[in-house]
């Protein structure tokens, strides 16, 4: 599994879906385009800057019309996605062993 530290550079709601935000991840040598069903608890405005933890190697998969080359890790909490982060500031594209 290649797991890397990214960086929301843009968030938006998916039009259409309650539940979808497209991301624009910067991973070091790349951006990559990622789909989240976190909108119901994520406001878009509110995830620049943040850093993720993204499973990058992962076939593209299309949903509702956008390619989401990735994966965000998050945990469950009482029926809630939490976004898994770094403790401190991590450079984008940095490898998680």
């Amino acid at each position: 599994m290649d797991l890397r530290v990214g960086k929301i550079i843009e968030a938006e709601r998916v039009e259409g879906a309650d539940k979808l935000l497209k991301l624009k991840v910067d991973l070091g040598e790349e951006e990559r385009q990622l789909v989240a069903g976190i909108a119901k608890f994520y406001q878009p405005e509110n995830l620049i800057g943040r850093e993720l933890i993204v499973v990058a190697n992962l076939e593209p998969k299309t949903l509702m019309g956008i390619e989401s080359q990735g994966m965000l890790l998050a945990a469950s909490v009482e029926g809630r996605p939490v976004i898994l982060e770094p403790d401190e500031e991590v450079p984008p594209g940095t490898k998680i062993f």
